[in-house]
């Protein structure tokens, strides 16, 4: 299932003009950061290792000025940011999901700077209450270098937990795991916190929970008391 999408459009490699311009643009963003922020901040994550560390203050800047709705002087970092995508070549990133898992594909055939442009830019189209939301995402992802996978959608998205779920649907997932009715109202901080010592019981080895299962059972409890808990202040 497709998730989220960018696609961008750049200047070929052997080209020395260094333009870059946006095609299609599937990026939801409810709940913050949303699918389309994760996209986002993984194409940063993917190539900003490769990126020359000189211009990372500079790309820093940008997202600042795009946070704020500011004017953005062209060109930037080497690059014009355009409309027209006559004669550019064209890269398409996706985000899909299969049951709980969510993968990455980067059709990458520009360069390395291009790709964390088109990123930010993308950003640039957001209503700005939801880009001020994603823009974060984007700072975070400038500084991963670690592999491409669950552990940068944790990073990411402030979240233990991966699952697509718990993604697309914080409050669901945790009321679900936490054993309340999903359409019931919101759990008290102290309803919270005895279905959450209950739950932590059965799971743990100790108490007869499964001991190869125990790890993410626990981290799933921490994560939905989290959700809850800051609903309920």
């Amino acid at each position: 299932m497709l998730l989220a999408e960018l696609e961008i459009y750049h200047t070929r490699p052997a080209v020395p003009t260094r333009r870059v311009s946006l095609g299609n643009l599937i990026l939801p963003t409810d709940p913050p950061p949303g699918f389309g922020g994760l996209l986002l901040g993984a194409v940063v994550a993917r190539h900003i290792a490769a990126v020359g560390p000189d211009l990372h203050n500079d790309i820093k800047r940008l997202i600042t000025e795009i946070e704020r709705g500011q004017r953005v002087v062209q060109p930037r970092l080497r690059h014009r940011f355009q409309v027209d995508r006559h004669g550019l070549a064209r890269s398409l990133h996706q985000m899909h999901g299969e049951g709980d898992d969510i993968e990455f594909e980067f059709g990458t055939h520009g360069s390395d700077l291009a790709m964390v442009l088109g990123a930010v830019y993308a950003a640039e189209r957001l209503d700005m209450s939801h880009r001020r939301l994603v823009t974060p995402v984007l700072t975070k992802a400038l500084t991963w270098r670690g592999p491409i996978g669950p552990a940068l959608v944790a990073y990411l998205a402030g979240s233990t937990s991966t699952a697509l779920t718990a993604l697309a649907d914080p409050r669901g997932w945790a009321m679900e795991v936490l054993g309340f009715d999903l359409e019931g109202p919101t759990p008290s901080k102290r309803d919270v916190t005895k279905s959450y010592r209950r739950r932590m019981r059965d799971v743990h080895p100790d108490h007869g929970g499964e001991a190869t299962d125990a790890s993410k059972a626990i981290l799933d409890l921490n994560e939905a008391r989290r959700i809850l808990s800051a609903e309920a202040s």
